[in-house]
């Protein structure tokens, strides 16, 4: 299984042009909905604190910390979509391919979602100090490679003359497609996105616990 160069192709051939094109792009609703977790997660307490001028003590033991941290789970922070374009194909030792061969082009549309699993923090990873936190994070990775099967589709396929077309030839095609698409993000720096908006997560969390001084890595 081999997948086609990056080219481009002349703009009245809109649908060939998107051929081995990599668009990465952040979900516009992410950020809001990481404060919304860090919200809920943080607790309504502060809230009713900064509305009411209310005292409002908070456990920020460093078992709470971690406890806190982890309701965060997988937390997804970096959304691409992504456009490739693969070839399968089916070549016989003898006969030509006019005969005997099989070849399809898949035009994949794909999405590949990349975070920090919180789950794996325990208490070597946090350390309390008064009213300051450092917390070392779990390396990024990607949680989700998926294709949009609504917009992947077999764009050409040739059969030879002797044989029939093989249904195992798409399968292998859409997994190849997963695999350069997941490389694709890897290429364009997802995981140091994620890590970089982790963190963001993360260290407002700490503060909306009360900490003044945060320090996550």
């Amino acid at each position: 299984m081999e997948y086609l160069p990056e080219t481009t192709a002349p703009r009245r051939r809109p649908l060939l042009s998107g051929w081995g094109l990599v668009a990465g792009s952040l979900l516009a609703g992410a950020a809001l909905g990481l404060v919304l977790v860090i919200a809920a997660v943080a607790g309504i307490s502060n809230f009713a604190r900064l509305l009411l001028g209310h005292s409002t003590l908070m456990d920020t033991s460093a078992p709470a910390v971690v406890d806190k941290i982890r309701q965060l789970s997988r937390l997804e922070a970096v959304d691409y979509t992504i456009d490739k374009i693969v070839e399968g194909d089916r070549e016989n030792p003898v006969l030509p391919n006019f005969l005997a061969g099989d070849r399809l082009l898949l035009v994949a549309h794909g999405e590949v979602i990349a975070g920090v699993d919180l789950s794996q923090i325990d208490g070597k990873r946090v350390r309390v100090e008064g009213d300051s936190v450092h917390v070392t994070l779990p390396a990024p990775q990607v949680l989700v490679t998926r294709l949009d099967n609504a917009q992947t589709r077999v764009y050409s396929r040739t059969t030879g003359l002797l044989v029939e077309a093989d249904p195992n030839l798409e399968s292998e095609a859409r997994l190849t497609a997963e695999q350069e698409i997941t490389k694709a993000a890897l290429a364009d720096g997802i995981l140091d996105k994620a890590r970089q908006n982790a963190r963001a997560a993360v260290t407002g969390l700490l503060y909306a616990l009360g900490f003044r001084k945060v320090d996550v890595q």
